[in-house]
């Protein structure tokens, strides 16, 4: 007993002092729960590399109208080189002044058949060739000054020349900008001299790119935009062939092209984008032609119209973006007088579409309707046909170019897609109708053609269109198109199915 309690007391003596002594060995023992956790945690550990720096986002500066091209692009270092970098924001007397130059060369072969077009019908080959060289001058924050050439011509041509396709070593835009606020202390820019111009998706207003020449007019305007309003009103006469109509080509070839001044053309345009992914544009238009036309759409016109569009998202549970929808309305009523005649007139389009981004091809598949309206009674005091003003009808009513918004039905489908990032295609059905059988058709110029009471159907056109853009710079495009025509034009105008065919190069600089 003695013995046990001697090995006991020196075991426990041995203990504490393990316990309570300073060396590595009396440290305690580690926590093996908290141990495992970390090695589990350690073991979870991926190593993930840092995200790699983003390519440059490649801005494209051209605008449809060259007075809007972002002339600061190439300010940032990280931004991609462009064909004429070297000729934009040139500082000039101390950054005084700011020199920006550029332009575009494009052309355009074509084969058509059978088009409503004077002179046909026929077959025609041909060959589009547009030259346009701009300089914009800043002079501090007082304004600017901007001027524009263009040298528009064809060769090859089959059947008699178009006047939009001839414009000879003219000058389109010229015009300077004063800024009211630091002149004068008014909000708003003041500008002065010729002009193109564009509004809303361009259904009435357009410089009509498509066309060899482009729409241009002289006059004044006033611009003034604050917070979500923008808001423009002008006074202008139109200037060359796609502004004035049909005219005598020669008018326009090796001739300084001089504004007409009997039409005046004048508005108040204005655009509201406080709304959620929506705008509204309001505006109130007024054609005065003092040169009335029999059955032509013209006279002295007001037109007070609504544009409305927005988009709407559609996102997955990780609040990606799977599909959009769009929608496009515009509507405007027309009153005045034509030819002595009372004017009730009208137009009402919508366009709706959807796009699905999570799917090869990123496919957007629209519907669209188009009411234009025709004379209901040739006899009575007033004509209901609705005149388009200066459109971009190409983009609307068919890329044959046959038709004008004006006594016409379009129910149309369209199919966009992009199969590889730079290219580009679209394919397009279009059912046409007349809206008023007491009424005539009316060409892309706007002139009535055929008899009254020849039927209602026109015809169907499809369209297919594909796109290659390799940037900003450059960009090529492909476009075949058939019509076969309806009744109409069987009874009133005969000819065989047309078809149409180019092939158009864009270098721009």
């Amino acid at each position: 007993m003695p013995h046990r309690f001697i090995l006991f007391t020196t075991l426990t003596a041995i203990g504490l002092g393990v316990s309570a002594g300073p060396s590595k060995a009396a440290e305690p023992l580690v926590d093996q729960n908290a141990y495992m956790a970390g090695y589990q945690q350690q073991q979870q550990t991926v190593y993930v590399p840092p995200p790699k720096p983003a390519p440059p986002k490649v801005i494209n500066p051209y605008k449809t109208l060259f007075y809007d091209n972002d002339f600061t692009y190439g300010s940032n270092p990280n931004d991609p080189p462009l064909l004429g970098d070297s000729l934009n924001q040139i500082h000039l007397a101390d950054d005084f002044l700011v020199l920006s130059a550029g332009g575009e060369l494009r052309f355009r072969p074509m084969d058509e058949r059978n088009r409503l077009r004077p002179g046909g019908p026929g077959r025609s080959t041909y060959n589009l060739w547009r030259w346009r060289q701009y300089f914009n001058l800043e002079v501090s924050d007082w304004g600017r000054a901007y001027v524009e050439f263009i040298d528009a011509t064809a060769w090859g041509v089959d059947l008699p020349l178009l006047p939009i396709d001839v414009d000879r070593w003219e000058v389109l835009n010229a015009f300077v900008d004063v800024n009211l606020e630091t002149t004068l202390d008014v909000p708003g820019t003041f500008r002065v001299g010729r002009q193109e111009m564009l509004y809303g998706k361009q259904r009435l207003v357009s410089p009509l790119d498509w066309s060899n020449t482009r729409r241009n007019f002289q006059g004044l305007k006033y611009l003034y935009s604050e917070g979500d309003w923008d808001l423009n009103i002008f006074a202008t006469n139109p200037v060359n062939a796609a502004a004035r109509g049909i005219v005598p080509v020669q008018d326009f070839d090796n001739n300084f092209n001089q504004p007409d001044y009997d039409q005046f053309f004048s508005g108040v345009y204005s655009t509201y984008r406080g709304f959620e992914d929506s705008y509204v544009d309001l505006y109130w238009l007024w054609l005065r032609d003092t040169q009335q036309v029999q059955n032509v759409a013209d006279g002295f016109r007001h037109t007070v119209g609504l544009h409305w569009n927005t988009t709407s998202e559609v996102t997955d549970a990780c609040g990606n973006v799977t599909r959009v929808w769009d929608l496009d309305f515009e509507g405007a009523y027309q009153f005045g007088s034509d030819n002595s005649e009372r004017i009730n007139a009208g137009f009402f389009t919508g366009i709706l579409g959807h796009t699905w981004k999570q799917v090869p091809w990123q496919p957007r598949l629209s519907g669209l309707f188009y009411w234009g309206s025709g004379d209901q009674d040739p006899d009575d005091d007033q004509t209901n046909t609705f005149s388009v003003l200066y459109p971009l009808g190409h983009a609307y009513w068919g890329i044959l170019d046959n038709l004008s918004g004006q006594n016409l039905l379009d129910y149309s489908a369209q199919l966009d897609f992009s199969p590889a990032k730079k290219w580009k295609g679209t394919a397009a059905w279009h059912w046409f109708d007349l809206a008023s059988t007491n009424d005539f058709l009316y060409n892309v110029a706007g002139a009535p053609l055929g008899t009254l009471d020849q039927g209602q159907n026109i015809g169907n056109e499809l369209d297919l269109i594909a796109t290659y853009t390799y940037n900003p710079n450059f960009s090529v495009s492909v476009g075949y198109s058939w019509f076969w025509y309806g009744e109409y034009v069987h009874n009133a105008l005969p000819r065989d199915t047309a078809t149409q065919f180019y092939l158009q190069t864009h270098i721009r600089y």
